[in-house]
């Protein structure tokens, strides 16, 4: 084996000992060597992010729940009482798990 790929004792091991980690805060809550640091918040793409669990979490099941006597509106959307129980939860967690990411990615 080429020296370095060994892994027990190589020279990459003794970089990775003496290089402390790279923390973004101190253990007193101040920022350090972050830019991105302060400027993060709640902002609206995390009341957005909340908007569309109330949705999830709420609102839909409140749906589910009247799906038994709302036979006539499920069967106009084309959905039969198996159909609608798996697509009406379904879209909800499609659009939180797109919404999730793009709440957490920053332009």
């Amino acid at each position: 084996m080429p020296d370095g790929e060994s892994g027990a004792g190589g020279p990459d091991d003794a970089d990775r000992r003496d290089t402390p980690p790279a923390y973004v805060h101190t253990p007193d809550g101040a920022a350090t060597d972050d830019p991105q640091a302060d400027d993060r918040e709640f902002g609206w793409r995390g009341w957005v992010l909340v908007a569309w669990l109330f949705v999830s979490l709420i609102v839909v099941p409140t749906i589910l729940f009247y799906i038994p006597r709302a036979g006539a509106f499920t069967k106009s959307l084309g959905l039969g009482y198996r159909d609608a129980f798996l697509v009406l939860p379904l879209l909800p967690a499609l659009g939180l798990g797109a919404l999730a990411v793009w709440a957490a990615t920053r332009p």
